[in-house]
């Protein structure tokens, strides 16, 4: 019995597929892979085209009745597996980021980087470390995520007398009236809730910034030698207010790198902050619609996970964290003239995650070098530290960040496209 399964290898990364003949089927590295409707032969082309074409069938945002190829059944009688949920999922996905950044709208001005931001780590199971000057609306920001995405909300005020207890929890002695004994019960802290914000958080000394060290990382504290597990999902969202360090505690670099991102939230606009002060001297009360539950992060956080990255794109990533280690191999001259450490591991798995994660809040099933550009600056902010002659010269991480995006080199399709020719493989 002849096979309607054909064989065929992708002209951009040499990876060997099985395509329904007459069908397409997208590679890991983001090309669509077409087969001719009958068996090929050693002399007939392969019809390979890129995403980024113009007439591919999935574009830089999905259209509301995505084109998805029809799949012709095996010789077996079972049908080739589809990618017809995975669009669907994304364009649940992208529709639902783009109705919270509405609701978010109805409370915030303006700060539409900073929720693209925060919503790529809520999606990514990560935390995010907000910095800015008061009056920002940090604490709102994140109050009003919560709201929107219909989560349980705790906000620990952090203060230098705050004890690692009064965030985890407690045992106390209980006496139970029906046997007469006393046993130890364990009463839950704050941080047993889906979103925590910790507001300024380096306001408290290092033993009760520590405590949540273990619930960033394992999802669980522990108390008296027993487990407790923390709803899922988990965020931590942490303030911090870089202006005043009297009577402050820097974050070590150990729990910085907890966070994914270190998100800087600057100062508004002029037409912005018009905004912001004819809404809040009025009568205005936002009142925001819960847009996603918490399963429905959880299905798109497998989504996420679950998005290809073509190898070329990692290795991009890793040249972002690998540049930063002026001990390790040849580096350019700004690392080893301003960079004290470099980043480690975590900041690489933390670029390829963010870039997953922003690719399908626009709609997109592929990772490209622009989502790794995208996210670079937030997840290396906090994981490059810099020696007195940067402090001196006013340079900062985000400007050594920029220089590496000019200096490594980008995918030659990428740049191609970018000077506005089209690329196609075939």
């Amino acid at each position: 019995m002849k096979s309607d399964v054909v064989s065929v290898r992708c002209k951009a990364c040499q990876t060997p597929l099985q395509v329904p003949a007459g069908g397409k089927r997208l590679c890991a590295c983001g090309t669509w892979v077409a087969a001719p409707p009958t068996m090929p032969s050693a002399e007939e082309p392969v019809i390979v085209v890129r995403p980024e074409d113009s007439h591919a069938p999935m574009a830089a945002s999905i259209p509301s009745a995505p084109v998805v190829p029809t799949v012709a059944p095996t010789a077996a009688g079972t049908n080739w597996p589809r990618i017809e949920g995975d669009l669907a999922a994304i364009e649940r996905l992208n529709d639902g980021y783009r109705r919270i950044k509405n609701e978010l709208a109805k409370a915030i001005v303006g700060q539409t980087e900073v929720i693209e931001q925060l919503l790529i780590a809520v999606f990514s199971k990560g935390h995010c470390l907000l910095v800015g000057v008061p009056g920002l609306a940090k604490t709102l920001m994140i109050r009003a995520l919560s709201d929107a995405l219909n989560l349980s909300f705790s906000r620990i005020q952090f203060t230098p007398d705050l004890m690692p207890s009064d965030i985890t929890g407690t045992e106390v002695l209980q006496e139970d009236k029906a046997t007469g004994q006393r046993v130890f019960k364990f009463l839950h802290g704050p941080i047993f809730s889906n979103v925590i914000l910790a507001d300024e958080i380096n306001r408290t000394p290092p033993k009760t910034q520590a405590a949540l060290l273990e619930a960033m990382q394992e999802k669980q504290v522990t108390v008296g030698g027993t487990r407790h597990k923390l709803p899922d999902p988990f965020f931590v969202l942490a303030t911090q207010n870089p202006i005043e360090q009297e009577g402050t505690y820097p974050l070590p670099e150990a729990q910085q790198d907890r966070f994914m991102f270190n998100v800087l939230v600057d100062y508004p606009s002029e037409d912005e902050e018009y905004k912001i002060v004819e809404m809040t001297t009025a009568t205005h009360s936002a009142k925001l619609e819960r847009i996603l539950s918490g399963n429905d992060i959880l299905e798109m956080q497998d989504i996420v996970r679950k998005v290809p990255v073509a190898p070329y794109v990692i290795r991009y990533a890793m040249k972002f964290a690998r540049l930063t280690r002026k001990e390790k191999g040849d580096v350019p001259d700004f690392i080893k003239e301003y960079v004290t450490w470099g980043a480690g591991p975590r900041a690489t798995q933390n670029l390829v995650l963010g870039a997953k994660a922003r690719a399908v809040l626009h709609g997109r099933y592929y990772v490209s070098c622009e989502d790794i550009r995208a996210v670079a600056i937030p997840v290396l902010r906090h994981r490059i530290i810099t020696n007195f002659n940067a402090e001196a010269e006013g340079i900062k991480p985000e400007t050594i960040v920029q220089r590496l995006a000019d200096i490594i080199p980008r995918d030659p399709n990428e740049e191609a496209l970018a000077r506005g020719k089209a690329v196609v493989t075939g």
